[in-house]
Parts: C-alpha cells; sequence; structure tokens
C-alpha cells in the first residue's frame, strides 16, 4: 500500500450504480462499504454486489462486517479471493490475533486497514499496529467519540489522534488514515479537517463523497513550495560530504532536515 494513497472514498454496497463512478472519481482508494451504510435485511444482497462487481473489472477495498457479528464469516468466505478486492478494512478493531487471523485468509499481497473506532481498540493500538497484515490504521472518529461518551471536537480527540499517529510510526506503518468529516459539501471545513490531521500526522483521510476529494488532495499532496524545498535541500546536501550545511532558506541543515526533505519528494 503507498503512502501515496491519501483519499479513501466510501460508497455503499448497496449502490452497484456507483461502483464504477467511484473508481472514476480521482479517488486514491475506493471503499464498498459493507457495514455502517448497508441496512440488516440489505446485508446478503450488498454483498452480492461488491461480488459481482469485484468479480469482473472492479477493483477496491471492501470493509466487511466486524468480527463477531452474523455477517462477518460471509462477506470473508464471499469476498477474501476475489480478483478486484485490494484488501480488507476492518471496522471495530480492537483483537490483535484476530486481525493475523483474518490476514491469513488473505492471497499474497493484500492485507488490511485496522479502524479503531473504541476505547479497546485505541489502548491496544500498538499491538494491532504491529499485527501481522496490518498495513494502516484508520481512526473512526465518529464512533469512537460515542464509545467513550465525549464530544466529537478537536481537543476532546487530540490525544487518540496522537496515540494512533504515534503507534503507526513505531510500528512501522504509513501514517494512518482520519475519519470521516460528515459535511459532504462544506469544502471549507473538509479542508481545515484535512490540514488539522496532517498537521498531527495522519497521512490521509477517509471521504464520504466525491466532492470532498478534491479538498482532501490538495492538502495533502506537497505544495510547490514544499517540493521546491525539498529540492534545495536535498542538492545542498549531496554538495558536502557530512557535516552541516545552509540550505536554500538559510537554515541549518542536518540529517532530521535531509529525512524530512526526501519524504516529502517520495510522497
Amino acid at each position: 500500500m503507498g503512502v501515496s494513497n491519501r483519499t479513501w472514498l466510501f460508497v455503499p454496497a448497496t449502490t452497484p450504480q456507483r461502483f464504477a463512478g467511484a473508481a472514476a472519481s480521482g479517488a486514491d482508494a475506493v471503499i464498498l462499504d459493507l457495514e455502517d451504510a448497508v441496512g440488516v435485511d440489505a446485508k446478503d444482497s450488498a454483498r452480492g454486489s461488491a461480488a459481482a462487481w469485484l468479480s469482473n473489472a472492479g477493483r477496491a477495498w471492501v470493509r466487511v462486517n466486524a468480527t463477531g457479528t452474523p455477517w462477518h464469516d460471509d462477506d470473508v468466505a464471499a469476498l477474501a479471493g476475489l480478483p478486484g478486492v485490494l484488501g480488507l478494512v476492518v471496522p471495530k478493531a480492537e483483537d490483535p490475533v484476530a486481525l493475523t487471523e483474518l490476514a491469513g485468509r488473505l492471497p499474497a499481497g493484500r492485507g488490511l486497514v485496522a479502524l479503531v473506532e473504541s476505547a479497546l481498540g485505541v489502548h491496544r493500538s500498538m499491538e494491532i499496529a504491529e499485527a501481522p497484515g496490518v498495513e494502516r490504521l484508520a481512526f473512526g472518529s465518529l464512533d469512537f467519540a460515542v464509545d467513550v461518551r465525549a464530544e466529537h471536537v478537536d481537543d476532546a480527540l487530540l490525544p487518540t489522534r496522537s496515540t494512533l499517529v504515534l503507534a503507526s510510526r513505531v510500528a512501522g506503518l504509513p501514517a494512518p488514515i482520519d475519519g470521516v468529516t460528515t459535511s459532504v459539501r462544506d469544502t471549507d471545513l473538509v479542508a481545515a479537517e484535512a490540514r488539522r490531521s496532517r498537521a498531527l500526522g495522519f497521512g490521509g483521510k477517509l471521504c464520504i463523497h466525491p466532492a470532498q476529494l478534491e479538498a482532501v488532495a490538495r492538502v495533502f499532496a506537497p505544495t510547490a513550495e514544499q517540493l521546491a524545498w525539498a529540492r534545495g535541500v536535498v542538492e545542498a546536501a549531496a554538495a558536502v560530504s557530512g557535516g552541516v550545511v545552509a540550505g536554500p532558506d538559510g537554515h541549518m541543515i542536518d540529517k532530521p532536515v535531509i529525512d524530512r526533505a526526501r519524504a516529502i519528494l517520495r510522497d
């Protein structure tokens, strides 16, 4: 999974007429949703629609129903081996052993995004991030706020967001994916929340509508100024052999600065 996967677009698996549009939307990753977006009576038909599309030309991630629900095993059995499945998004991720076992049911080259949405999941976030097969963490901020009886506001969720960023970094995973913005067409709010996420160390954001994609992609992509700075740093560092050198902005360049510049260019 590339760190350039910044925009992750949910599409309900009950709307197969939208699958192709989601794939063509410009999202870095599309997630066919079998969980929250699907009512109990529609679980089987939604699974069938997802399976049909992913058996042909469709390619997407799939958010299966949570471990322990009546639909989880059927979701995995029907979808895990299909050619178009890029991996599974696992909601209510809390048990690293269960995640490891689930990853073992996937073909080689496919992994899991662990969607952390509860106090227990956050408490075990390091173990979850280190579980074999987990490729990235994501934050289900809405469900988490409900679970801990907190307001869904920045100050209340800041410690949790930082915990997931640290767990991802220590485990060697790409930066985690932040939760959704519930306002679909307020692109200023979407951009503001994406900026908050990026400032905290997140590497992408879950989206619930194509109208949100451009704002999120713009925020998480390096700006022209950042790219120019990074190239200048790398060029200045290459001109000397070790030691410290002044960069293009007159500030000292040492190893952490060089590492940051290279990370920007990799993005």
